[in-house]
C-alpha cells in the first residue's frame, strides 16, 4: 500500500460550460495512491469500494454548476490532458470505502467509512482539525454554503448505530440511505404543519423512483399511527408513466396509481372539499402545467401545498438545469394555463440540509439519532419486499457503458445500480466486495 506507481481511475463529465456534450463520460487514469509522507497533514487517503448510482446523481449533474446547489465543487476533478477542474465535474456518489492512510491523529487507518464520495478508487480527502468524533469526521469545504455540512460528513462505521456489514446492507444502504433521508425529513416537514394545515390528500409525481415512493412509505407510517380522524383517513396518490404503472402498483405503498396521460378521468381527482399537498418529484414542466391546469379549475379541490422535492425527470444534462425553483408563474402562458393566481399556491423547494438546521435547534442529538435508528430500521425490513433488484457493474468501462445506459435508456424503477471501479478482487487489493 505505499507504492507511488499505482494509478487511481476517476469518471468525469465535461461540464456543461465548456462547451463540451456532459453525456460524455470519460475515464480518467491519473498517480492516485501517496506515501504517508507525500499527504499534507489531516488528510485521509480512502480506498472506495463501490458505490450506488441512482436518478438522485443524476440530478447532482444535471445540478452541477447550478448556483444555489454547485454539485460539482465537492470534488474536483483530477488534471490529466485534457482534463481539469475547469473542464470537467465529478459527480457525487454515496459509497464505502476504507482509510488506507491518515495524518490525522485522531483517524486511524483501516476504518471503515461512508460518505460523500467521488466516484474513483482512491480519494484524498482533508479533514477539519478539531471536527472529529467518535461517530464521524467533517470535510472542510469553506467555498460552499454552511448548510452543505451533510454533504461534508464522513460516517465512521465502526460507532455508526444504522451499519451492518454484510455485503447486502451496505449495498442497500448507497441505494436507499441518500433518498431515504431525504423523504424522512420531507415527511417531517411537512408533518410539522399537519402537512398544510390538515391535507387529506397527497399526490407525488414521478411515483416509480425510489424518492417518491419512500415519501409514500413514510406518509402511510405516519399514518397508521395517526389520532386525528383527518390523519387517518390521509390518502397517497402516485403519478407515473405507463411503463412504470404495474411496477408502482406492486409497490403497495400507494392508495392509488395514476398515468401521466389520464389522471384527470380518475375519481380519487374529482372528489369535493378535499385538501391536497402537491409533491413534485419529476420536475416536468409539461405534467405540472397539466397538474396545475386540473386544480385551477373552480370545480376541484383545493391544492394547499406545492412541493418541489426532486428532478428526477431530468436528463444528466438537462438543458434547463440551471432553473432549480419553478414556479407557478412559469406556467402562466402553457394552454389550460390562463389564471392561475386563485388557487394555486407558491411552489416550496424542499431542501433538506436547510430543514435540519431548524430541526437541530428543536430537538436533541439523541431525540434525532431515536428517530433516524427507528426509521432506518423499519425501512431495511420493508424494503426487501418491493422487488428492486441489485444491479453490480465493475470496472471502469463496464461502469462507463452502465452510465451511457442510463443516458440513453434512464434508471428503471425495479433496478438499484451499485458500482465499483475496480475490475476483479485480485485487483481491488483490499478484496472488499
Amino acid at each position: 500500500m505505499t507504492s507511488t506507481g499505482c494509478i487511481n481511475v476517476t469518471l468525469c463529465h465535461p461540464r456543461p460550460s465548456s462547451g463540451q456534450c456532459p453525456n460524455q463520460a470519460v475515464v480518467v487514469r491519473s498517480p492516485g495512491l501517496f506515501l504517508a509522507k507525500d499527504i499534507p497533514p489531516n488528510h485521509v487517503l480512502i480506498e472506495v469500494d463501490r458505490f450506488g448510482f441512482s436518478a438522485n446523481n443524476v440530478t447532482y449533474q444535471a445540478l452541477g454548476e447550478a448556483p444555489h446547489f454547485r454539485y460539482f465543487d465537492f470534488h474536483p476533478a483530477p488534471t490529466v490532458g485534457d482534463v481539469s477542474a475547469q473542464t470537467h465535474g465529478v459527480i457525487p456518489v454515496w459509497g464505502f470505502g476504507t482509510v488506507v492512510t491518515s495524518t490525522h491523529a485522531k483517524i486511524a487507518s483501516g476504518e471503515r467509512v461512508y460518505g460523500y464520495f467521488a466516484p474513483t478508487r482512491y480519494l484524498l480527502l482533508p479533514v477539519s482539525p478539531s471536527d472529529v468524533n467518535k461517530f464521524a469526521f467533517f470535510v472542510p469545504r469553506p467555498h460552499l454554503p454552511a448548510d452543505r455540512r451533510p454533504y461534508n460528513q464522513i460516517t465512521r462505521c465502526e460507532a455508526d448505530p444504522l451499519y451492518n456489514p454484510s455485503t447486502v446492507a451496505e449495498d442497500l444502504t448507497m441505494l436507499y440511505r441518500p433518498l431515504f433521508w431525504t423523504s424522512f425529513w420531507c415527511e417531517d416537514w411537512l408533518n410539522s404543519t399537519d402537512y398544510r394545515g390538515g391535507a387529506s390528500r397527497v399526490l407525488l409525481s414521478s411515483a416509480s423512483s425510489k424518492t417518491a415512493f419512500c415519501l409514500a412509505y413514510l406518509i402511510n407510517k405516519r399514518v397508521s399511527q395517526a389520532t386525528g380522524p383527518i390523519a387517518r383517513s390521509r390518502k397517497v396518490i402516485g403519478l407515473t408513466s405507463k411503463k412504470n404503472l404495474e411496477f408502482t402498483k406492486r409497490l403497495g405503498l400507494y392508495d392509488e396509481v395514476l398515468e401521466y396521460d389520464s389522471f384527470t378521468s380518475s375519481a380519487a381527482m374529482h372528489l369535493a372539499d378535499e385538501k391536497w399537498v402537491y409533491v413534485d418529484v419529476a420536475g416536468n414542466d409539461s405534467l405540472n402545467a397539466k397538474i396545475f391546469a386540473h386544480f385551477e379549475s373552480s370545480v376541484q379541490p383545493n391544492m394547499v401545498a406545492c412541493i418541489a422535492l426532486g428532478l428526477t425527470n431530468l436528463s444528466p444534462a438537462a438543458d434547463d438545469a440551471s432553473s432549480t425553483k419553478w414556479s407557478k408563474n412559469d406556467f402562466s402562458d402553457k394552454p389550460g394555463m390562463s389564471s392561475v393566481d386563485k388557487k394555486i399556491p407558491e411552489v416550496e423547494q424542499f431542501f433538506m440540509p436547510e430543514w435540519l438546521v431548524v430541526r437541530k435547534h428543536q430537538l436533541s442529538v439523541s431525540e434525532i439519532a431515536k428517530l433516524q435508528k427507528d426509521a432506518w430500521t423499519g425501512l431495511m425490513q420493508d424494503c426487501l419486499g418491493w422487488g428492486v433488484n441489485l444491479r453490480r457493474v465493475r470496472g471502469p468501462e463496464e461502469v462507463k457503458k452502465a452510465y451511457a445506459d442510463v443516458v440513453r435508456t434512464g434508471i428503471p424503477p425495479h433496478e438499484g445500480f451499485i458500482w465499483t471501479l475496480w475490475e476483479d478482487d485480485e485487483e481491488h487489493v483490499r478484496s472488499r466486495l
